[in-house]
C-alpha cells in the first residue's frame, strides 16, 4: 500500500494543535511484548496496551513512544524488520494498532515509533530479492555490495564483542554485504534512489495511520563513503533533509527524532538549520543520570563531573529543536 500522495487526517479533538508539542512532551517509552497481556499466552499486546491506556494517562503522560513491534525474527528485540507495514502476530493486528493509536488520541495523547531507516532483517523481501539481483541491478543495489572485505577500512566496528568486520559473505550473491551492525541486519544504499522512495512511503503509511513522531533510529551511517570513518557524513544529512522536507509539506504537526549516539557537538548537526530532526538524544547524559543515581556521591556526581567536562561540547540548535533522553 503506497499512501504516497494522501493527506494525514485532521488532527484529534483531544490533541492541541502546537506544532512544538514535543519540546515539553511527557513521554512513557514501552515495549509491548512486556507491558501487558490481554489474551493471556505470556505475551503483551495492542489490546492489553490498550486496557491500561486509562493508567498511563493517569500518570500525567501526553506521548507514547513504542519500541518496534513489526514483523520481526527479534534477532535484536525487533530493531531487525522484516516488514516496516505489519504488526508481529504475537503482538496483534494491524486493526489492534490502528485502535491503540485512535484510543491514545483520544485521551490527549501523541504516539511515536520507530522507523528504521539505516538497515532491515536479513529476512526482509528486499534483502532476499537482492541476493538473487543482477549485481549492479536496482534490486540488488538496495543494499550495499563488495566483491571483498576491504573496502571501507577506516570504519569502526560498533559490535566489538560479536564482529570482527562489517562485511559479511553472502553465498547466494556470491558477494559480501556491508552491516554496521548484527550480520543478520545488512545496511541499505541510500546512493540508489529506490531505497529513500521506499523509506518515504513507509514514513507517509505510519503518519497516514496517525502516528506522531518517528524515531529515526541509527542516523549517522546511512551513507558509507571511501576514506572516511563512515559517521555524520554530508550525504546523509542530505538523506535527512529530504526525509524532514516530506514531512513539512505534508505532516508539518508530526515530528522526526534523531538516534544519534554522538558528542553533542555531532548530535546536534541532526537538527540541521531546523531542516532535518526535530529532536535528538542527549546520549552523554542518558548513562550519566543512572551512574548519579547508583553512586549516590552528593555535589560531585556523575552528571555535575559531566557537565564540566562536556558543558563546552554541548552546542544548542534551532529555537524550535529539543534534545530528550531514553
Amino acid at each position: 500500500m503506497d499512501v504516497g500522495t494522501t493527506r494525514a487526517a485532521p488532527v484529534h479533538a483531544a490533541l492541541s494543535g502546537d506544532g512544538l508539542w514535543y519540546k515539553d512532551a511527557i513521554i512513557y517509552q514501552l515495549h509491548i511484548k512486556s507491558f501487558f497481556d490481554a489474551n493471556n499466552d505470556g505475551i503483551g499486546d495492542f489490546p492489553g496496551l490498550i486496557s491500561k491506556l486509562d493508567y498511563i494517562a493517569d500518570l500525567g503522560v501526553n506521548t507514547i513512544w513504542l519500541l518496534p513491534f513489526y514483523p520481526s525474527p527479534r534477532r535484536d528485540d525487533g530493531y531487525d524488520i522484516a516488514d516496516y507495514r505489519g504488526v508481529h502476530p504475537d503482538y496483534g493486528s494491524l486493526a489492534d494498532a490502528k485502535r491503540f493509536i485512535a484510543a491514545a488520541h483520544s485521551r490527549g495523547m501523541r504516539v511515536i515509533t520507530e522507523l528504521v531507516v539505516n538497515h532491515t532483517s536479513d529476512q526482509h523481501p528486499w534483502f532476499q530479492r537482492a541476493r538473487e539481483a543482477r549485481p549492479g541491478s536496482v534490486y540488488r543495489d538496495f543494499y550495499v555490495w563488495s566483491n571483498d572485505d576491504r573496502k571501507y577500512a577506516g570504519t569502526r566496528v560498533i559490535f566489538v564483542d560479536a564482529l570482527r568486520s562489517n562485511w559479511t559473505w553472502d553465498e547466494t550473491a556470491g558477494a559480501y554485504y556491508w552491516h554496521r551492525f548484527y550480520s543478520h541486519q545488512p545496511d541499505l544504499n541510500f546512493d540508489n534512489p529506490r531505497v529513500l522512495k521506499e523509506v518515504l512511503s513507509v514514513l507517509r503509511y505510519w503518519l497516514e495511520l496517525g502516528v506522531d513522531g518517528l524515531r529515526l533510529d541509527a542516523v549517522p551511517y546511512l551513507v558509507e563513503r571511501e576514506g572516511t570513518n563512515n559517521e555524520n557524513l554530508p550525504e546523509t544529512h542530505a538523506v535527512l533533509k529530504q526525509i524532514r522536507a516530506e514531512l513539512d509539506a505534508h505532516y508539518p504537526d508530526r515530528m522526526l527524532l534523531a538516534e544519534a549516539n554522538q558528542w553533542p557537538e555531532d548530535a546536534k548537526d541532526y537538527f540541521g538549520n531546523d531542516d532535518e530532526c526535530q529532536m535528538a538524544f542527549h546520549f552523554p547524559l542518558m548513562p550519566r543520570m543512572y551512574m548519579a543515581i547508583r553512586a549516590r556521591t552528593g555535589s560531585r556526581s556523575p552528571i555535575s563531573c559531566g557537565r564540566r567536562r562536556r558543558s563546552r561540547r554541548t552546542a544548542s540548535g534551532p529555537s524550535s529543536c529539543a534534545t530528550t533522553m531514553s
